[in-house]
C-alpha cells in the first residue's frame, strides 16, 4: 500500500505548514566548528531561485559547493534538505534535514519537513517523533499536522494514538463515538479493513444513534462481500437518518446484489428525489432496470447519467449494453467504444 495514497495535494508541491525561517539570529549558536560560519541569505539566493523554477539538480549542485567549504556555512543542510524535499527525493531530504536538526534543534521547519520526509518515504514510525514535536508546538493551529500524524500512527499500527490525533483534528472527545467513527473512516480509506470494521462497531457501541456510523459499517461490509450484514447496517442507518440519500442508494446497492431489483428500484427513486446531483443512483438505476428487462427505461436513465458525467466509462458501457438489448447495434458499438477509450485514458493516467 502506498503511504502517500491519501495525502493532500499541497504536500507534493513543496509547501510547508510553517513559514520558512529567514534568520537564525535568535537561535542558540551551534557547538560544532563546521556550522559556526555565518551564512547570509545571499549565499543561498541563487539556489533558492533555481529551486523555485523547478531546477532542483542545479540548486543542489550550488548548495553542495557551499557545503564543501571549510568552515561549512550554517544552514546549508537545511537548504539541501528543503530542495531534496521539493524534488521528491524524501530519503535524501531526510538525511540533510536530520543534520539540520542536529545543528539547530530549534529549526522548526527542518523538524517538520523531516517528519514529512520520513512519512512520504514510507517510514511512518520514524516520522512520528518529529510530527509529534510539531503538534507540541502548535497543538491546535493546523489540522493538517494532526492528519499526517494520524495516518502515520495508522501505518505504524498504533490505532489508539491515531484515534487521539483525529479527535484533535476534528475537535471531538478522544473516547467518544465520533472519534471512533472518524478513525474508522480513515482506516477504511487506508484499506485497513478488519480494524476499520472493529472501530465502526466501537463507534456504534459508544453511541448507537450516531449518524453515519451504521452507514460506514455497511460500506465496510459491502467491501467485504458481507451483503446481508450490509443491508441490515443501512436499514439501521435509515432508522436514525431517514432522509439520507447516500444510505438509500447504498441499501439499494445491497438489494441489487441479492437480486431484489424491485426493492432496489424503489430505494433508488427515493435517493434521487432527495438528491438529484449524484450520478451513482442513476447509474445503478440503469443497471437495475436492465436486470428487470426494461432496457428503454434503462437507456433514459443512463443518458441522464451521461449528461451529468460524460467521462464515466461504466455509464457508457451499461448504455451500450442497453442499446444492444433493443437491437440498436450502431449506438451500442459507439457507446462501448467510448467506454473502452475512457478506460484506457484512465489507466494511462494511473
Amino acid at each position: 500500500m502506498s503511504t502517500a495514497k491519501w495525502l493532500p495535494i499541497f504536500l507534493f508541491a513543496g509547501c510547508t505548514w510553517l513559514p520558512a525561517q529567514q534568520s537564525t539570529a535568535s537561535t542558540p549558536a551551534p557547538t560544532t566548528q563546521a556550522t559556526k560560519a555565518p551564512a547570509a541569505d545571499s549565499d543561498f539566493a541563487e539556489a533558492r531561485k533555481l529551486s523555485q523554477q523547478g531546477k532542483y539538480d542545479d540548486a543542489i549542485a550550488l548548495l553542495q559547493v557551499l557545503a564543501a567549504k571549510t568552515p561549512r556555512p550554517a544552514g546549508v543542510s537545511h537548504e539541501l534538505g528543503t530542495v531534496y524535499y521539493k524534488k521528491g527525493d524524501y530519503l535524501k531530504a531526510a538525511e540533510y534535514l536530520k543534520q539540520a536538526v542536529a545543528e539547530d534543534p530549534n529549526d522548526k521547519e527542518a523538524v517538520q519537513l523531516l517528519g514529512l520526509s520520513y512519512y512520504l518515504a514510507g517510514r511512518p514510525a520514524e516520522a512520528i517523533p518529529y510530527l509529534e514535536k510539531v503538534q507540541s508546538w502548535y497543538p491546535r493551529a493546523n489540522v493538517d499536522a494532526a492528519y499526517i500524524l494520524g495516518i502515520s500512527y495508522i501505518q505504524a499500527k498504533d490505532y489508539p494514538q491515531a484515534r487521539k490525533a483525529f479527535a484533535t483534528m476534528f475537535d471531538v472527545p478522544a473516547d467518544s463515538g465520533a472519534s471512533y467513527l472518524i478513525t474508522a473512516r480513515m482506516l477504511f480509506r487506508q484499506e485497513f479493513i478488519p480494524v476499520a470494521e472493529d472501530y465502526a462497531q466501537k463507534a456504534i457501541a459508544a453511541d448507537p444513534k450516531l449518524p453515519l456510523a451504521h452507514e460506514l459499517l455497511g460500506e465496510i461490509h459491502l467491501f467485504m462481500s458481507k451483503v446481508p450484514e450490509a443491508i441490515e447496517d443501512f436499514r439501521q442507518e435509515l432508522v436514525i437518518n431517514p432522509a439520507s440519500a447516500p444510505a438509500l442508494y447504498k441499501l439499494a446497492d445491497g438489494y441489487s446484489r441479492v437480486q431484489k431489483y424491485d426493492e432496489a428500484e424503489r430505494l433508488l427513486q427515493r435517493s434521487i428525489w432527495l438528491d438529484a446531483s449524484s450520478t451513482g443512483p442513476y447509474i445503478l438505476m440503469g443497471k437495475v432496470l436492465q436486470k428487470k428487462g426494461e432496457p428503454v427505461l434503462a437507456i433514459r436513465t443512463l443518458q441522464r447519467a451521461v449528461t451529468m458525467d460524460p467521462n464515466n466509462p461504466i455509464t457508457h458501457h451499461l448504455l451500450g449494453q442497453a442499446y444492444r438489448d433493443i437491437g440498436k447495434t450502431d449506438e451500442a458499438q459507439q457507446e462501448l467504444k467510448i467506454a473502452e477509450q475512457l478506460r484506457n485514458k484512465q489507466n494511462g493516467a494511473d
